[in-house]
């Protein structure tokens, strides 16, 4: 009996070991409110000026995106942005509506690596730094910046070791 436990707490502890999360910090050096937004993950959160905040991805979650909304207001949940609003919700499970500058990613599991980029063909909204503890710093500081696709061939995805942190920055 006591064989078979410490077999069970072994694979248990191999399984979560290879499906950890990656922890994204979202920081808003704007001189604004930026109303993050993400999904499949992250939903939707107020974050003044100044203010960090971090969501937790699952490892195997893919195609995933974060963004920035500005000029919102919302009352119990709803209301509306004037960039990248997601259907009125507070907490998205859309993606934004255009211009909304993304960062976007795929975070492998089983300690398969992590895929990362900016992307400004859903249009640009804010100033963007993106980067995971292990990899290269994206820029994006207007429209025509060299790290975002701008459209679906460009080759910008990079990757970063599995179970990598992320640091997101608006208005760097």
């Amino acid at each position: 009996m006591a064989t078979c436990s410490a077999v069970l707490f072994v694979l248990l502890a191999v399984f979560a070991a290879g499906a950890s999360a990656a922890t994204f910090t979202i920081t808003n050096n704007c001189g604004s409110t930026v109303w993050p937004a993400g999904i499949p993950v992250g939903g939707g959160f107020q974050l003044d000026s100044g203010r960090t905040s971090s969501i937790n991805v699952p490892a195997g979650t893919s195609a995933g995106r974060i963004w920035g909304r500005t000029g919102c207001s919302f009352n119990g949940g709803r209301g509306s942005c004037a960039t990248g609003d997601c259907g009125g919700a507070l907490s998205c499970s859309l993606s934004g509506q255009p211009p909304a500058t993304l960062a976007e990613y795929t975070i492998g599991g089983n300690g398969a690596n992590d895929f990362y980029d900016i992307s400004v063909i859903d249009g640009y909204n804010l100033p963007m730094d993106f980067s995971c503890s292990t990899g290269v710093a994206l820029r994006c500081r207007d429209s025509n910046c060299p790290d975002a696709y701008h459209q679906p061939n460009d080759v910008k995805t990079h990757g970063c070791n599995g179970n990598s942190n992320y640091q997101i920055t608006f208005c760097p």
